[in-house]
């Protein structure tokens, strides 16, 4: 009984919450469409371009996948690391790739060898960066935040995905960033992702030290046994 009435007023607070989510996650989709278009020369272009569609059918299914499964943010803060550069470039980095690709690709500029193999496995690598960078936040629920934050009932994470790296939902984004440099046999794209990485590590770390401060111990035993984006069973570290 007691179980099913904590549960109400959760589900209660999360119903309205979603389709606003969903829709969310549409314009950001139309935003994507729309630069993809701009990249590959026009909406013709784009139609006719299967990795495009591929890309927006895999960001649209899983917008609206996380937006409808995302629980609400709870728990008061009790520490937060401000990185505002960093957050800036954790926003442009992933949007611009796209484009900064598809132009690659219209002007025939950096061009990869061994075409199209490797746009479709960069089509392939963002795919399942984003399929990551979704579990791994489903995994931490109420605790996910956009900011390097801690909260007052916050528990370390140690169990599935966590279990082998610390940090599986910046790999995720990282697979995502590079998988959209990649998909239009144009390396044009990759100083982009270059510049994302960059960001990706100095956020890590801050994160860290946050975390050890919070968890102490219990955070120096988890990072001794895991790999920060690589197990380290495989090296990682």
């Amino acid at each position: 009984m007691w179980r099913r009435a904590r549960a109400r007023p959760y589900i209660a607070r999360m119903r309205p919450l979603v389709l606003p989510r969903v829709l969310r996650s549409f314009l950001v989709l139309a935003l994507d469409a729309a630069l993809l278009a701009l990249g590959l020369g026009g909406l013709a272009a784009l139609l006719h371009e299967p990795r495009a569609l591929a890309l927006l059918a895999a960001w649209g299914i899983g917008g609206a996948a996380l937006a409808a499964k995302a629980p609400v943010r709870g728990g008061e803060t009790v520490a937060v690391e401000k990185d505002p550069g960093v957050m800036v470039i954790l926003f442009f980095a992933p949007l611009l790739t796209p484009l900064v690709a598809a132009l690659g690709a219209q002007h025939h500029l950096w061009r990869l060898p061994g075409a199209p193999a490797w746009g479709w496995a960069g089509v392939a690598l963002a795919a399942c960066g984003f399929a990551l960078r979704i579990a791994a936040m489903s995994q931490l629920g109420t605790r996910f935040s956009p900011l390097v934050a801690v909260q007052r009932e916050h528990t370390l994470e140690t169990r599935g995905l966590y279990g082998a790296i610390r940090h599986p939902g910046y790999l995720g984004a990282l697979l995502g960033c590079l998988g959209s440099a990649l998909a239009f046999d144009s390396a044009l794209a990759l100083p982009l992702f270059a510049i994302m990485l960059g960001a990706e590590l100095a956020r890590m770390r801050r994160e860290e030290v946050l975390l050890a401060r919070h968890f102490g111990a219990q955070w120096g035993a988890y990072a001794a046994r895991t790999g920060a984006l690589w197990p380290r069973a495989f090296g990682g570290r």
